[in-house]
């Protein structure tokens, strides 16, 4: 294995070359070479990598097996998650391991890159969320599983340690029925904006979704909304992608009175074909809306996903099982909107009112009894 100067291909000397010999997965000794290197510090770092990566062999940097970690997920995320996973690992971990050897890594390196972490402020002096500590900490986390699975690394150093932050926000937020109407009473004022958040209450789409919508996905003569695509803004770029999830793929039943709404809304767009998005504007606009109309209508500011959970509420208060939810809004799995349960007031007071009317009638027959 070396790294040469190429003469090669009108090269003239002015390039590297890498050639290196490495045993494939049935055991035979191959060869490899990579030409185009602008610099001999830049031909090395790749045979490293590649020697690293072909022999598992742990005794690397953490910033190799970084790059080779990205490469091996890359097939199989989409693309917006292995973007934010990416951005997540340069910004929080890359800068404090990059350095360290991927085998030497200790229990100890965790608990002083946690402190530092812990430590950062913004210019108000606000540190991290526990839900963003977290996040970022399952992703290290996710790393180091990932070199014990299929790079032999003796033990994840992840696993000696308390875990940054808590998996989940605070309570879940969500609007009443009542509430909601109060809401899109003042938000009527902009149609687009009192259509967009028709379309998110009552259906219970993410907003990725909302905003991918076309004129092909309503079948008002069935009454049928077909869920298909999300979009995503991706370094900057706006970007049509498959649903969150296989079961985001769906077909919600639509009420009649959205059915006529959205033909009102259908008829005030000009030019309208099957193939334009219905709802040209970004989720900071969205937001925008979401704070004027919460202030206007004098309810509680929720945050944008919570209409999906006051969708999901509505309709366990109205009796509709977990199974039935799940499907209309798209859940991967029950447990998810087993965990909407807990919403709705009234259903909470209708239920200690029957607590105590069940005491009641047990502490009566007693006296009665004795």
């Amino acid at each position: 294995m070396a790294v040469y100067k190429d003469k090669w291909n009108g090269y003239n000397g002015e390039k590297w070359r890498v050639a290196v010999y490495y045993k494939d997965w049935r055991g035979d000794r191959r060869k490899h070479e990579k030409r185009g290197f602008n610099t001999k510090k830049e031909a090395q770092a790749y045979e490293r990598e590649f020697i690293a990566k072909s022999s598992k062999n742990i005794n690397m940097s953490f910033a190799t097996f970084f790059n080779i970690y990205m490469a091996d997920l890359k097939p199989q995320l989409k693309l917006n998650t292995y973007l934010t996973k990416e951005q997540i690992i340069r910004t929080h971990i890359l800068p404090y391991f990059k350095e360290k050897v991927l085998a030497e890594i200790t229990p100890t390196d965790i608990l002083m890159w946690q402190n530092e972490l812990l430590g950062k402020r913004d210019s108000d002096g606000k540190g991290y969320s526990p839900v963003y500590l977290r996040t970022i900490h399952n992703q290290l986390n996710a790393i180091f599983n990932h070199a014990v699975r299929y790079y032999e690394l003796p033990k994840n150093p992840c696993l000696a340690t308390k875990k940054l932050g808590k998996e989940k926000g605070g309570e879940m937020q969500f609007w009443t029925l009542e509430e909601y109407q109060k809401f899109a009473n003042v938000i009527a004022d902009k149609p687009m904006s009192y259509y967009a958040f028709q379309i998110l209450y009552w259906c219970g789409i993410r907003c990725g979704e909302l905003l991918a919508l076309t004129r092909a996905d309503f079948d008002l003569d069935k009454k049928i909304l077909t869920i298909n695509k999300s979009l995503q803004v991706l370094k900057g770029e706006v970007v049509i992608t498959p649903p969150k999830t296989e079961k985001s793929n769906r077909r919600i039943d639509l009420p009649d009175f959205l059915c006529q709404e959205m033909q009102d809304y259908f008829d005030s767009i000009y030019k309208l074909d099957d193939r334009s998005r219905l709802f040209n504007f970004t989720k900071s606009f969205l937001h925008h809306e979401l704070d004027r109309g919460s202030k206007a209508a004098g309810v509680k500011r929720i945050r944008l996903h919570d209409l999906r959970h006051s969708s999901c509420a509505l309709l366990i208060n109205l009796g509709y099982s977990p199974v039935q939810i799940a499907e209309r809004l798209g859940h991967e799995s029950v447990t998810i909107t087993e965990r909407y349960s807990h919403l709705y007031p009234s259903v909470q007071k209708k239920m200690a009112g029957s607590l105590d009317q069940v005491f009641k009638e047990e502490n009566n027959g007693d006296e009665k009894n004795g």
